[in-house]
């Protein structure tokens, strides 16, 4: 099997390789548009997306035994879904807004396969519920310094310096870093994919 993981995220590398060892990766670079409205169908979409583009880019490459694997993750909160942030203000303004709460997060993955000349594909979504300490203004603007949050759904990143803010989580942890492991493997060992 040639597996092509369709995400640049350093997160999402690390966490594919206890699935699968050996894998490439190639960003899909296509536009993210959805007209879904509801987290769970926004990151399916999504994730459909992003596995499909690099799917077909490779395939006359491949042939049988392709398989891409597409994430997408965002955070929702009051009904708001909350992606990466623009700048280090709005960063701040998703951090304060999270602060003492509990929000959901979000991740679609797609896996597309080519098996005996069949093109097939699956997508599902896991949802994880955060709980957020409390933070004070002085908190929540050194957490922002970091830089950590700019390139994160929802301004923020479950294993690092935001960890000490994270009071507790119901659902899978690594969901919240941007890949449900323990659902992949199972999906892609049922699908006889591993």
């Amino acid at each position: 099997m040639r597996y092509i993981l369709a995400s640049g995220s350093p997160r999402r590398r690390e966490l594919f390789s206890k699935v699968v060892p050996e894998y490439e990766v190639i960003p899909a670079v296509g536009e993210e548009v959805t007209v879904k409205q509801l987290p769970a169908e926004i990151v399916e979409e999504l994730s459909y997306q992003k596995a499909s583009e690099i799917f077909y880019k490779n395939l006359t490459d491949s042939g049988d035994g392709l398989v891409v694997i597409g994430s997408d993750t965002v955070v929702s909160y009051n009904h708001r879904v909350l992606g990466k942030p623009a700048d280090r203000a709005q960063a701040a303004d998703m951090v304060r807004m999270l602060q003492g709460q509990t929000h959901s997060v979000f991740t679609g993955v797609t896996v597309f396969y080519r098996i005996g000349g069949e093109d097939k594909s699956f997508t599902f979504s896991e949802r994880t519920d955060v709980h957020v300490a409390p933070m004070t203004e002085d908190e929540i603007t050194a957490y922002v310094s970091t830089g950590e949050p700019d390139d994160k759904a929802g301004a923020y990143g479950i294993q690092g310096q935001f960890a000490i803010y994270i009071s507790g989580i119901n659902g899978d942890y690594y969901n919240v870093m941007g890949l449900p492991v323990a659902r992949l493997y199972k999906e892609m060992r049922d699908h006889d994919l591993l």
